[in-house]
């Protein structure tokens, strides 16, 4: 159960990655799609940073 939201993050940028490819061959605009790519690859990332850590007392 703990994998799923990493497999969505995964599902999400390969559907981005999909549809950046269109934005390059000029299906689709490239201004929308690459900010898109771009945002869930930025929350992949900041999901697996977030470590449970010590805060301080």
């Amino acid at each position: 159960m703990k994998k799923l939201p990493i497999i969505l993050m995964l599902l999400l940028i390969l559907l981005s990655f999909i549809l950046n490819i269109f934005g390059l061959m000029k299906l689709i605009p490239i201004l929308i799609t690459s900010p898109l790519l771009f945002v869930s690859l930025l929350i992949l990332l900041l999901y697996l940073n977030d470590r449970r850590r010590f805060k301080g007392f």
